[in-house]
């Protein structure tokens, strides 16, 4: 019994001393995860996985500020110290951006001074080396740099930083230190947080000067703005403005008021001055009135005062000559003007005459006088008409205007209809007396010459009373075993002649020359050529022609095409058709967005692709329709990133919160402490001459080439 007891006992103890490990290593474990989550000051961190560089600046900007910038040399030591080894090296924050090695954090071209790179590097092999990585803990090359496709993975190596958005006031620049932060400050500003302003002291004000300040960042300090005026009858002699200095002082003296005095005045020409003080030294408050001659007006003031900051009220008035109205010569007449003064001012005289045909209405000679204006209204010329004329029976007439009276020169001209010609003038003018130069005409009928039938033929018309009038028609043939040489059919025309002249008879038939027949014309190929090798004449018969297209465009049609004796081309024109794509379709949740100048998906077209924010394009972002039927590039697809550190780990909490044995716990607890180790050794400041810049933001990328 008592044995059994013992074995109960033990049982017991050693489930307890189990399950107390148990609690114990998974504290340990929570103590590991959550000490991680503290954040430095300026300090080194790399991730525990390998990914390309586009994932791994993604996890640097994530967990903490963003890949390395590397500062100087010292640096560069330092990280290769404190880091631990791995095959694969690290990411850092440099990669070729527009065929120049850039900082991706500043976006600031990598200087020729700020290299380390190793041996033969970078060589971008196959062409595709566009990203930077470190070799730490290399025994050829420890601490150097070497170009590598940006697909690889690797560490990524990431720091973060101290300088927050308040840092030193917004008055300096703030400067990584080791664990901490310096201010550099910016002029016109001190203190350990720049937080002081510097002082340029008041200053005393001579008699009359008149002072008003803005102080945006205390009184009588850097950026403080002071302007002066003067008192009343007083003008100012020296600066308007001082401004405080980031070094304390003023940028000049304060300046003195002096009695106002106004500059002296002259007598306007063709006019005249009297001022209440002498001209030559007028005083605040002194008037001058201006008059003019007669036929002269003031352009200005008629009073100007002397004011109290010295200057005239208005600038002093001129005497320019009263002008009137510009006169034109009116229609149909002359204008003749003497100007003594200037043109159609006071004092001109416009004398004015009608042409022949035409009478004056008005005065004939006008005078600008004192008022600006004319002695009179402008004259009229008005025309002498002659009466209008009727239009000959079967005719017409075309004046203008065409009724009432008809001024001098007036045309008119006379038609007849068809069938009839005019007899008499066929125009009519009307001169400086009233009268016509002829009287109107009149129609009278039109006939053609008498016809006769041909010799071996016969003769038939449209009127059987053979009077050969307009518009009347006959119509020749020939006996049997004779051709009719010339036209069958004539008409009388409007002119008194026949269409053609009269058609004889000949005996035999003329066939009708092949050098007649035409094919209709051929245009160039949209996008292709046609050559023609041409027969008898252009396009004539066996006339052949070849198409071509041009490349991406195929031919739809016969290549050649041949001229028949019929006139008609052997097939219709062909034509050029853009050459196919295959369709392209794109899958959720990517996009694309396409051009066809030719045809959807056909030679030509441009398609372009993107995926959606978290994922990544897998292949090229654009693709193009070749002249041989096939896209330029293949069509990508897009991809999700890998797992984050959080996901990780919340997986692997997962895994230690089931029941698992002491052993495999351990061995968890064994790794979890390498690793965080590992992150812990890079959590060191960095040296102190690096220069980083506000937080997240780096001001100074290029590393220091000093040793």
């Amino acid at each position: 019994m008592a044995s059994c007891l013992k074995a109960i006992w033990n049982w017991r103890f050693q489930t307890v001393i189990f399950r107390t490990a148990q609690l114990l290593c998974f504290s340990a474990l929570i103590f590991e995860l959550i000490k991680q989550k503290e954040v430095a000051a300026w300090t080194y961190n790399y991730s525990i996985k390998a990914y390309s560089w586009n994932y791994s600046r993604m996890f640097c900007q994530k967990h903490y500020t963003d890949l390395v910038a590397i500062q100087n040399k010292k640096e560069i030591a330092y990280l290769n110290d404190v880091m631990p080894y791995f095959n694969s090296y690290y990411w850092i924050g440099i990669r070729r951006i527009n065929d120049k090695w850039t900082w991706v954090g500043t976006k600031k071209v990598l200087t020729k001074e700020a290299e380390n790179w190793a041996d033969n590097e970078p060589n971008n092999k196959k062409n595709n080396q566009d990203c930077v990585e470190i070799y730490i803990k290399s025994v050829s090359a420890p601490g150097k740099w070497n170009d590598e496709p940006c697909w690889k993975k690797k560490r990524a190596l990431c720091y973060t930083a101290s300088c927050q958005d308040m840092s030193c006031s917004k008055q300096g620049e703030c400067i990584e230190t080791i664990g901490n932060y310096t201010c550099s400050c910016f002029p016109g500003f001190y203190g350990p947080e720049c937080e002081y302003v510097q002082e340029c002291g008041e200053f005393g004000l001579p008699q009359h000067v008149l002072m008003n300040c803005s102080h945006p960042l205390g009184n009588f300090s850097f950026n403080s703005e002071c302007s002066f005026h003067c008192a009343e009858g007083y003008e100012l002699n020296g600066p308007s403005k001082l401004e405080c200095l980031a070094s304390g002082t003023w940028t000049n003296n304060p300046p003195q008021c002096i009695a106002a005095q106004c500059p002296p005045l002259k007598t306007p020409e063709r006019g005249s001055m009297t001022c209440l003080s002498s001209p030559e030294a007028p005083q605040y408050r002194s008037s001058c009135h201006f008059a003019c001659e007669e036929g002269f007006a003031l352009v200005g003031p008629e009073v100007v005062q002397c004011t109290a900051s010295g200057v005239w009220t208005a600038s002093p008035p001129g005497c320019e000559v009263v002008r009137c109205p510009l006169l034109e010569a009116p229609g149909k007449g002359t204008m003749d003007c003497v100007h003594p003064l200037t043109a159609f001012a006071y004092g001109s005289s416009c004398r004015f005459e009608c042409e022949p045909g035409y009478q004056a209405r008005g005065w004939a000679t006008l005078h600008c006088i004192v008022s600006g204006q004319w002695t009179a209204p402008l004259p009229a010329c008005e025309a002498i008409a002659c009466e209008p004329l009727e239009s000959p029976v079967h005719g017409s007439t075309d004046c203008a205007p065409l009724s009432g009276p008809l001024p001098y020169n007036t045309s008119c001209s006379f038609r007849c209809a068809d069938g009839f010609r005019l007899k008499g003038a066929d125009v009519a003018q009307c001169t400086d007396l009233g009268r016509w130069t002829a009287p109107a005409p009149v129609c009278e009928a039109i006939k053609c010459p008498e016809l006769f039938a041909p010799e071996q033929g016969s003769l038939a018309c449209s009127d059987t009373r053979r009077e050969f009038s307009v518009g009347y028609t006959c119509r020749f043939s020939c006996n049997k075993g004779f051709k009719l040489e010339g036209s069958n059919d004539v008409e009388c025309t409007a002119s008194g002649k026949w269409t053609a002249p009269p058609p004889t008879c000949k005996a035999g038939v003329v066939p009708a020359p092949l050098s007649e027949v035409r094919c209709p014309a051929l245009i160039t190929l949209e996008q292709g050529t046609v050559s023609c090798r041409h027969g008898l004449g252009t396009f004539g018969p066996n006339t052949t022609c070849y198409f071509g297209c041009h490349a991406g465009f195929t031919l739809t049609g016969g290549r050649a095409l041949r001229c028949r004796p019929s006139g008609q081309w052997t097939a219709g024109a062909p034509t050029c058709r853009a050459v196919k794509c295959s369709e392209l379709h794109v899958t959720e949740p990517g996009t694309m967005n396409c051009s066809n100048p030719w045809g959807n998906f056909s030679y030509g077209s441009t398609c372009s692709f993107r995926c959606p924010e978290g994922q990544l394009l897998n292949g090229s972002a654009r693709t193009a329709c070749q002249e041989n039927g096939q896209w330029s590039t293949p069509k990508p697809t897009c991809q999700a990133g890998p797992l984050t550190i959080q996901e990780a780990l919340t997986y692997f909490g997962g895994a230690v919160a089931s029941t698992i044995g002491l052993v495999t716990c351990g061995t968890l607890l064994a790794l979890l402490r390498k690793r965080f180790r590992q992150k812990d050794d890079g959590e060191s400041p960095l040296n102190p001459q690096s220069h980083l810049g506000t937080y997240g933001v780096f001001t100074n990328a290029a590393f220091d080439p000093s040793p």
